[in-house]
């Protein structure tokens, strides 16, 4: 057995040329290997990639490390949004020939509600929160009544429970937030996006 790993390296090396680093090379199965950010696995029919559990973490924590609230409130979110969606493009464009479709639905959600948190944060006095949903309930007919929205203006809950409240989870939709204004542009569907791309 432990010949194996010998027998490949001197392999790849005399038949393609290769040259091998003995400390970062092994042979395992495809369920428990890695490359490249992947990892394997085989359901009835074939083979099939996605990305390994610590590179969807490194995303989640990059995003996190970027919406950060102090500095993401502070920030204008045309800024905000192109940074985000660079980094979740990229991402997806390395990962799309994976199965991923469920973790993404996730993180889109997740991603969604850091956003608006970030949102409500800016308009910051519950006089504005008010107006600023008021006229988007309106506009995209969300059919919410003056005395939801009101409520969840005033209330005491944190930034990120409110921004969880049905009121600003549908008037803040992800329809919403993917409408450029001026020099912002749409806060990309990060499952839409992966959809498009396969």
């Amino acid at each position: 057995m432990n010949q194996k790993p010998l027998i490949v390296t001197s392999w790849l090396e005399r038949k393609l040329f290769l040259k091998v680093s003995a400390t970062k090379t092994k042979v395992v199965r495809p369920m428990k290997g890695q490359f490249l950010g992947f990892t394997f696995y085989k359901n009835s029919q074939e083979w099939k990639c996605k990305s390994t559990k610590d590179r969807k973490k490194r995303l989640y924590s990059k995003i996190q490390e970027y919406l950060k609230r102090k500095q993401a409130v502070s920030r204008p979110l045309a800024i905000t949004f192109t940074k985000v969606n660079q980094i979740v493009r990229g991402w997806i464009n390395y990962f799309r020939i994976g199965s991923m479709k469920k973790f993404i639905d996730e993180f889109g959600q997740w991603l969604r509600h850091k956003i608006r948190c970030i949102i409500i944060k800016q308009w910051k006095k519950p006089m504005t929160i008010y107006r600023n949903l008021r006229i988007l309930n309106i506009k995209y007919k969300s059919k919410f009544s003056e005395e939801e929205i009101y409520k969840c203006a005033n209330t005491r809950l944190g930034w990120y429970r409110r921004s969880g409240m049905d009121v600003v989870n549908f008037i803040l939709s992800p329809k919403v937030l993917n409408i450029g204004k001026g020099d912002r542009p749409g806060l990309v569907h990060p499952l839409n996006y992966y959809l498009k791309s396969l």
